[in-house]
């Protein structure tokens, strides 16, 4: 299935590039990752950290551009979990990081404003798992995440790019069913869907290509 995805793509991109009004530019991308997880169990809050990779840009027109990417995306969540305390019976509360990578390949559609820097931008993602510490946290992770990813940028005529994007996870990811307490010392059953939920803030050059 990979391999027919991965020659489907070559194909497009050669399909794409046959026209000669099509303009094609690599490039690079990286920035800041503020990364959260939805319904953990205990009490969870944002996590920084980075992503890093490569674009290539098609340039159709003035107003529209496709870009595939492929880029190393570390993401997870601060996670505050509640334990019992046996010798006095209390619950207390302790801070660990859940921590999830991914190698993304993603295309995002950018439509600009009047063929001006200012853009708009929407797209899939299929991310797949490099690494995590699920071992700490729950017994069926994921490995394979889908997401649909949107924002706002503005291009510099010299190729230089910054932008802001929203990544929401479709894929319950973290598969989590057990039980936590909370401050009284009830016992709290969970059977949530866990999504990634990432806020990206980065740069990106393309190289003028003639």
């Amino acid at each position: 299935m990979k391999k027919i995805t991965v020659i489907a793509f070559v194909l497009c991109i050669g399909v794409i590039t046959s026209n000669a009004q099509v303009k094609v530019s690599p490039g690079l991308r990286g920035g800041l990752n503020i990364s959260d997880l939805s319904n953990m169990p205990g009490n969870s809050s944002s996590k920084s950290d980075f992503y890093v990779g490569a674009l290539m840009a098609i340039k159709f027109n003035k107003y529209f551009t496709l870009q595939p990417e492929l880029n190393y995306s570390r993401q997870g969540a601060d996670i505050r979990l509640s334990y019992l305390d046996f010798d006095n019976n209390t619950s207390r509360r302790r801070s660990q990081k859940a921590e999830i990578n991914y190698l993304t390949l993603g295309a995002v559609a950018k439509f600009n404003f009047k063929g001006k820097g200012f853009h708009v931008l929407a797209g899939p993602s299929i991310d797949l798992k490099t690494n995590d510490n699920f071992d700490k946290f729950g017994e069926n992770p994921v490995d394979v995440d889908f997401a649909i990813v949107g924002g706002v940028g503005y291009t510099l005529p010299n190729g230089l790019t910054f932008e802001a994007r929203l990544k929401q996870g479709l894929v319950d990811i973290y598969g989590y069913d057990g039980y936590d307490y909370d401050n009284d010392n009830n016992r709290r059953y969970y059977d949530d869907i866990t999504l990634n939920q990432v806020f990206q803030i980065g740069i990106s050059y393309t190289f003028k290509v003639k």
